[in-house]
């Protein structure tokens, strides 16, 4: 699939995006718009357009580096207990700091989410059967037993409704001055392209790398941090998005490879591609209501996790 193509759908998708809602805008109307529908497009539909993409695209290269540091394709975010952990950072925050800062509740989410994947990645080299589907199965099993923990101080704090309603992932609550912490994620984004040869060669594993003269270990090290850090950004700004870290990277290697460096502008493009798509069809399909982009994101990226999963056991069986 060729890069201009999937420039030429997210372009066509964001233009889209800006003229699908409750109060009618067509495009028409950009030649003579009237106050009210400048303010809706300045402070709702743009900043929501702004973030499903930052979203959409740094979620998908956090599952290819996870997915490459750890080589294993059904490794992500979801599946790796990143999510899980952070979503009881935010817990913590907001039982210990509950008038804190945006800025405080990332921090205390990116501890945590680092420490979950920390987690993970040592039980991951304790592992001797590393069976590609066993692996996110501990993963899962890992986000699971965080994730009860999480529930049952919620439960004892009398947050259940707060977490459930507020980590829910949800476009439709973005407007101008609530979603400027994603911007946080660009930076990182950049940094991951700067490293990817890097993220590449440690992904072959540890004595390949020090036999290159690579520093594996911090090179890891920081290709955890970023997850860390885009994943708990995106959580307390949209909240949580399942399996986009994982079905993305999987689609961009059945055509195009597993080169990091060569993926990540596909990777990248593809991920804002779809979260897009999820945003529009919550939108249409029970209009003038909205389905949330957690739901949406959920039901499609099941299905394609299922579809990548058959494939591969079909693929073994034939090979």
């Amino acid at each position: 699939m060729k890069r201009r193509y999937l420039v030429g759908a997210l372009l066509l998708l964001a233009f889209a995006s800006l003229f699908i809602g409750v109060k009618g805008i067509t495009p028409l109307d950009l030649f003579n718009l009237k106050s009210e529908q400048v303010q809706v497009l300045l402070l709702s539909r743009i900043p929501r357009l702004v973030s499903i993409i930052i979203a959409g695209v740094s979620m998908s290269i956090c599952g290819l580096i996870m997915q490459q540091l750890t080589r294993n394709k059904f490794v992500s975010p979801t599946t790796a207990g990143t999510m899980d952990s952070a979503r009881l950072g935010v817990l913590v925050s907001l039982i210990l700091f509950a008038s804190a800062s945006p800025i405080l509740k990332m921090t205390v989410a990116f501890l945590f989410a680092l420490m979950g994947t920390f987690i993970f990645m040592k039980i991951l080299e304790r592992i001797k059967f590393k069976d590609t589907i066993f692996i996110p199965l501990v993963g899962l099993m890992f986000g699971s037993i965080i994730g009860s923990i999480t529930t049952f101080f919620a439960f004892k704090y009398d947050l259940i409704q707060n977490m459930s309603s507020w980590l829910q992932g949800n476009f439709s609550l973005i407007i101008k001055g609530r979603y400027e912490l994603l911007y946080i994620s660009i930076p990182l984004v950049i940094i991951t392209y700067l490293f990817a040869n890097k993220f590449t060669v440690a992904g072959m594993g540890e004595e390949f790398s020090i036999n290159l003269g690579l520093p594996y270990k911090q090179i890891v090290n920081l290709g955890l941090v970023i997850v860390a850090a885009v994943t708990s950004i995106v959580i307390l700004t949209v909240g949580m998005i399942p399996f986009l870290g994982l079905i993305i990277p999987n689609i961009v290697s059945i055509y195009q490879g597993d080169h990091l460096k060569k993926n990540l502008s596909h990777t990248a493009l593809l991920g804002a591609i779809f979260v897009l798509v999820c945003d529009i069809l919550g939108r249409i399909i029970i209009y003038p209501y909205e389905i949330p982009i957690g739901l949406t994101v959920g039901v499609i990226g099941s299905a394609v996790f299922l579809y990548l999963l058959f494939r591969r056991r079909s693929y073994e069986a034939n090979a």
